[in-house]
């Protein structure tokens, strides 16, 4: 795999020099990447619907803020922010009919383009910028003098540019400051998608209310089971994000690592591998997409459902409790509760 930083990217200037930028959508990832954009030197506009909440932000930010057909029909490059789900409306309706030959179509997920939501016309160039990390991460690591790794993917490439269109973005956004690593669509999409699913968010959430519910059953505190299974994942996350899973044992007492080497795998054993083979082959058909696409053409029923009875959890209101007790976690969380 390819890796890249700023320098061994050839930039004459300043990225994407001479070529306007608009971002459709202001959320997590549009605002944060509208804004080191905009700072990196590179001119662009936020393209929102009249009734869009992210219209004040952005005008405050001091974007020019218009329709996505306006903002569509000015740009050279166009980086399509909203969330999935929306991409194939929102580009048939409006970025498509709206823009001028050939533009530049941008994607930070590749979900709608591998499973043919969007079918671009052969005659642009369509390409894949996606930083491994929330907006609010991108954002807050581009303040800070750093940058979140991003990967970059050319789905289309008509101008014989379109990895330089890439790579010039990815430093705009500050990614070139870490390493920007060169894959493809189906790669990005798929193992993303798995990721999250048996893994990131999935695996993890249910392994914490499993363990949780394991020790309330037992008759122990909900507060001592909310600090075991919940509040110190982060301690033992963080140690593993700075050093891998060596430097997280090294860290733990020895009591700890006995413990993680003979009883992870009674945890985590090969049926639960079983099942993330299955889940990886119904990303790898299409068929999660076929099932996330028809949930919300049906509005979202099982979704919602889902979505109140895990708010609902007791967990949830112990962790709000707990939280309490410690006002500095809203000082130093990336994603503030009222946003």
């Amino acid at each position: 795999m390819n890796v890249f930083t700023d320098k061994e990217i050839k930039i004459k200037g300043k990225p994407l020099a001479g070529r306007k930028v608009s971002v459709i959508g202001y959320g997590s990832q549009g605002h944060a990447q509208a804004l080191n954009l905009k700072e990196s030197g590179v001119d662009v506009t936020v393209g929102l619907v009249e009734n869009d909440p992210g219209r004040k932000a952005a005008a405050k930010a001091g974007f020019e803020v218009t329709s996505i057909e306006e903002a569509s029909a000015n740009a050279d490059v166009i980086m399509l922010l909203v969330p999935d789900e929306f991409h194939k409306t929102v580009y048939e309706n409006a970025v498509f009919p709206n823009a001028k030959e050939g533009f530049t179509l941008a994607v930070s997920h590749g979900f709608s383009i591998h499973y043919g939501q969007v079918t671009p016309s052969s005659g642009m160039d369509v390409i894949m910028i996606a930083p491994k990390g929330p907006g609010h991460l991108v954002r807050q690591e581009y303040t800070h003098g750093r940058g979140v790794p991003a990967l970059i993917a050319v789905h289309q490439d008509v101008s014989g540019s379109a990895r330089q269109t890439a790579l010039e973005y990815a430093a705009g956004i500050g990614a070139g400051r870490v390493g920007i690593l060169e894959t493809t669509f189906r790669e990005e999409t798929e193992t993303d998608l798995f990721g999250e699913q048996a893994v990131l968010c999935g695996g993890a959430t249910r392994l914490v209310l499993a363990g949780y519910e394991t020790l309330v059953e037992a008759g122990y505190s909900p507060e001592m089971a909310y600090f075991e299974c919940l509040h110190e994942l982060k301690l033992i996350v963080d140690l593993m994000y700075q050093g891998g899973i060596a430097t997280m044992r090294y860290s733990i007492s020895n009591t700890a690592e006995y413990g993680d080497l003979t009883r992870g795998d009674r945890i985590i054993d090969d049926m639960v591998k079983d099942e993330m083979r299955e889940i990886l082959e119904e990303v790898q058909s299409g068929e999660f997409a076929r099932e996330w696409i028809l949930e919300n053409q049906a509005g979202r029923p099982v979704f919602n459902a889902l979505q109140r009875q895990a708010a609902e959890h007791p967990i949830e209101e112990v962790g709000r409790r707990l939280r309490g007790l410690m006002p500095w976690l809203k000082e130093q969380a990336a994603v503030k509760e009222d946003e």
